[in-house]
């Protein structure tokens, strides 16, 4: 499989009133990729989605995106709010709005769009829920029904932003099963923002970490090996016990955490 180029940055620098949070960004994200960026508080982690996604101008550097994202072919789950977890619609209503962007200036939704509604909350396990209201459900099935909205909006690139806080062991869980089936099974690229270091070691194939003293890029065994992974803030992200076993033995740590997985 051919894969493609569907954000590029150079040299990068994102921030607000001119001040820089997020400094000389090297990043390219290619079709299939499953990138997670984790780093410290405070370090830029959750303005990289809004500059990749257009919402936010660079500062400097450039952001070249794919024409496709341009027409809409990526989807976005940002950090939930308590007036969105509020929101009064039913299941459907919320998980068709990730049409919107292909609406166009029809004032209603097309047959095909329902019917894709309706196939990613299958693809999700909650169709059953399509008429129920949105902020009568639990945390992981309402995280559940805003990844189908984004897949709605998505055909390439999915950018989500810190998607399991809130959620119980078992419901994170199912949610990482769901994006790591989305990006091998049927090729999504991911980007996810996250302060969990199990995902990023366990799933993704490159691990960008975002640090008061810089950036680093690369594979998790390389993160791992690095000066970024060896801090003991590191540890502290995605527990302290399963890294340090990584770091002894990768295979019997995949192994924890597949049981774990399982157990869940």
């Amino acid at each position: 499989m051919e894969h493609t180029d569907l954000i590029v940055c150079r040299d990068l620098s994102l921030g607000y009133e001119g001040y820089s949070v997020l400094s000389h960004l090297n990043l390219q994200v290619r079709s299939g990729d499953y990138l997670c960026v984790v780093g410290d508080n405070g370090s830029g982690k959750s303005t990289l989605p809004r500059g990749l996604l257009g919402l936010l101008p660079p500062l400097s550097g450039t952001i070249q995106r794919a024409a496709e994202l341009e027409r809409g072919a990526v989807g976005y789950l940002p950090q939930q709010t308590r007036a969105q977890r509020d929101f009064p619609a039913t299941v459907e209503e919320v998980v068709l709005s990730g049409c919107l962007n292909r609406k166009g200036l029809r004032f209603f939704y097309t047959a095909a769009q329902r019917s894709q509604a309706l196939m990613n909350l299958g693809k999700l396990g909650v169709l059953e829920l399509r008429n129920e209201c949105y902020r009568d459900l639990s945390g992981g099935q309402q995280q559940r029904v805003l990844l189908a909205r984004a897949l709605c909006a998505a055909s390439r690139l999915l950018i989500l932003d810190e998607p399991v806080p809130g959620l119980d062991p078992a419901a994170a869980q199912d949610l990482y099963k769901t994006l790591n089936y989305l990006n091998r099974k049927e090729g999504m690229a991911v980007v996810m923002v996250t302060h969990d270091l199990r995902p990023a070691l366990r799933d993704a194939g490159t691990v960008l970490h975002i640090g008061h003293g810089g950036t680093f890029l690369g594979t998790p065994e390389e993160y791992l090996a690095s000066p970024w992974g060896k801090r003991p803030t590191a540890s502290a992200q995605g527990g302290g016990e399963s890294l340090l076993l990584f770091r002894r033995s990768p295979s019997l740590w995949q192994g924890r955490l597949a049981k774990d997985g399982a157990a869940s």
